[in-house]
């Protein structure tokens, strides 16, 4: 496994990173097996960790922390917060009230006194950012955090955080947690030149597109999955399915899986730093490994380049961040009354 640099960090990390997300009653339930697949990715040589308190309410993290006893030193350990923890309007968001016991919650599960890395998993608009880092500063010089990052933030957000911290000498974000595919690009146009610019590391999630890229959901074929189950729009997308078809010609050309295509494109980009990889079982592991050492060359990239252009997406992925001006109606829609020219 060769190692990069997480932004200007000096953390080494390996290109695969390990998510935690399938850990645990939203994946897979056997703890056991879970401690086993995690186990099994360390020993493959992958040192980068990346859970949430969100992940099964905590379960996810306290999985990690099982697998993590005795080796917690050799692993570069990430975790988020911002989503929903319970029914009290305020076990959420980015305010400091939350984010400082958000923490002291998650460093409790994980069974460890810091974190590498604490990430905001999503922006919040009701809290200034100012108010964020000031409480990321704190963490960071108690010894209880490492580094600061976010995810899914829009390049203006990412930019902003780092003028604030800049001008008013606080922690600044170290990296960026964004949507990342084949049929997912959009990042390319401005969140990766952004995050390259102010030295971020990036470790992007859904390489694998939602499992559209591995070759399981196929035009006109139902399947039968967890993801099929929660009733996402994206599998059923027929744009995204019809280059999900194209992409599998590609890789059988090129003799490889579309799994093992999808990841070697992932993290072939010179502003991605690692691709989080989200086994559910042992074989997935195993699978995606097997893939560790394929390299694209020139001409399959430029190959798929022209099924998906630089800096666009195919359709959206159901868990990707909205802003609110998208999300919300009256942000984007004038009054009556003022919608005429004249």
């Amino acid at each position: 496994m060769h190692y990069r640099t997480l932004g200007r960090t000096g953390i080494k990390v390996s290109p695969y990173c390990l998510g935690a997300m399938m850990f645990g009653a939203d994946g897979n339930p056997d703890h056991d097996e879970s401690v086993r697949i995690i186990h099994r990715a360390l020993d493959a040589g992958i040192n980068f960790v990346d859970t949430a308190d969100f992940y099964g309410r905590g379960e996810s993290e306290e999985i990690v922390g099982k697998a993590l006893k005795g080796r917690r030193d050799d692993v570069v350990l990430a975790t988020k917060a911002h989503l929903p923890m319970g029914d009290d309007p305020n076990e959420r968001g980015n305010s400091r009230r939350w984010l400082v016991r958000a923490l002291e919650n998650s460093l409790r599960r994980l069974g460890t006194d810091h974190v590498d890395l604490f990430q905001i998993h999503r922006p919040d608009p009701d809290t200034d950012i100012e108010e964020t880092l000031s409480a990321l500063t704190d963490l960071v010089r108690a010894g209880k955090v490492r580094a600061v990052g976010t995810s899914s933030f829009p390049a203006s957000d990412i930019v902003e955080a780092q003028w604030v911290a800049e001008r008013r000498n606080l922690t600044r974000f170290r990296t960026e947690q964004p949507t990342y595919s084949i049929l997912n690009r959009g990042i390319e146009r401005e969140v990766l030149p952004v995050c390259e610019r102010y030295g971020m590391g990036t470790l992007v999630y859904s390489p694998l597109a939602g499992g559209q890229l591995t070759g399981r959901y196929r035009k006109g074929r139902a399947v039968d999955t967890r993801r099929a189950a929660y009733g996402f729009k994206y599998l059923g997308d027929e744009r995204r399915l019809d280059v999900v078809e194209r992409l599998i010609t590609l890789a059988e050309k090129a003799d490889l899986s579309p799994t093992h295509l999808a990841m070697a494109f992932a993290i072939a980009h010179p502003g991605v730093t690692s691709a989080i990889i989200g086994p559910r079982t042992m074989a997935h592991l195993d699978d995606l490994l097997a893939g560790a050492d394929t390299v694209l060359p020139d001409e399959l990239l430029d190959e798929i380049d022209e099924l998906v252009p630089p800096g666009t997406d195919v359709g959206t992925l159901d868990m990707a961040y909205a802003p609110p001006a998208l999300q919300h109606t009256a942000l984007r829609r004038r009054a009556l009354e003022e919608r005429t020219a004249a």
